[in-house]
């Protein structure tokens, strides 16, 4: 088994984004802020909140959570877009109300939309830039290979689709509810998953020497779960995400990137 150690990989591109943050703060005089707009209190978003509020601070980033009610978003959002000291921003998801998620988060200014997610922002979704890295960074082969995207959500598979088939990729999309999902999986040599569904994939519905990313995120009694079944673990061809530490510390990173980006325009 292969271990693809998104965490390493994560404590490179930190140490990077620290060095360009000094240099902003004393060549420019530029001290980089992110602002989380938060209105569900969760257990996992609780903690991701936590860890993008720790890493900012790591490499000198301010980080301000506004933990607010839903129906204060609009107001929240028209001054955080005209705060000259805020360069960007998040509106964390999901909302208590998920019919005004489109409508939100085209609220947020696009030179500001670190996270990517209203129509018209200037950078790349954190998610899916965080699993490219993670494949570019243990030089796994993407061209000629049958890639498999499981679930197109806003936040993941659709924005990656459309970055692997710009890129000339092989690449197809199937929804976590199909009837014949394990048909689709056992002919890939990628999957990427990304459904939020507790061990929605098996081991004998992975191809064999299969590369498995794994950027499912769900909440199982109090515990932060993927999409892969434990059993799939016990397979040792496969190139995999570890359980703990594969998309998720480099999706940080990635949303870091775009901040810096965003304060240095």
């Amino acid at each position: 088994m292969k271990i693809l150690n998104g965490s390493e990989l994560a404590g490179y591109i930190k140490e990077r984004q620290a060095r360009e943050v000094r240099s902003l703060i004393q060549a420019k005089g530029i001290k980089p802020k992110l602002a989380i707009v938060q209105v569900k209190d969760d257990p996992v978003i609780n903690t991701y909140v936590r860890l993008k509020k720790a890493y900012g601070a790591d490499i000198q980033i301010d980080v301000d959570i506004h933990f607010i009610s839903q129906v204060e978003i609009a107001k929240n959002l028209q001054k955080l877009n005209e705060d000259k000291s805020v360069h960007g921003i998040i509106v964390q998801l999901p909302l208590m109300d998920t019919s005004q998620t489109e409508e939100i988060v085209n609220m947020v200014a696009p030179e500001k939309d670190v996270d990517a997610l209203g129509a018209q922002a200037k950078f790349e979704p954190a998610t899916p830039m965080a699993i490219m890295w993670l494949l570019s960074g243990y030089n796994v082969e993407l061209n000629g290979k049958q890639i498999l995207l499981v679930g197109r959500g806003k936040l993941v598979g659709a924005p990656l689709e459309k970055i692997l088939k710009a890129s000339g990729h092989k690449v197809e999309v199937i929804d976590r509810g199909a009837k014949d999902l394990g048909d689709h999986t056992k002919k890939a040599d990628i999957v990427i998953t990304a459904t939020g569904s507790p061990a929605i994939l098996y081991s004998d519905m992975i191809k064999e020497n299969a590369v498995v990313v794994d950027a499912g995120v769900a909440s199982e009694s109090g515990k932060t779960v993927g999409d892969l079944s434990v059993d799939v673990y016990e397979r040792e061809d496969l190139t995999i995400t570890p359980k703990k530490g594969g998309v998720g510390p480099l999706t940080v990173c990635a949303l870091f990137e775009n901040t810096i980006r965003a304060a240095r325009n």
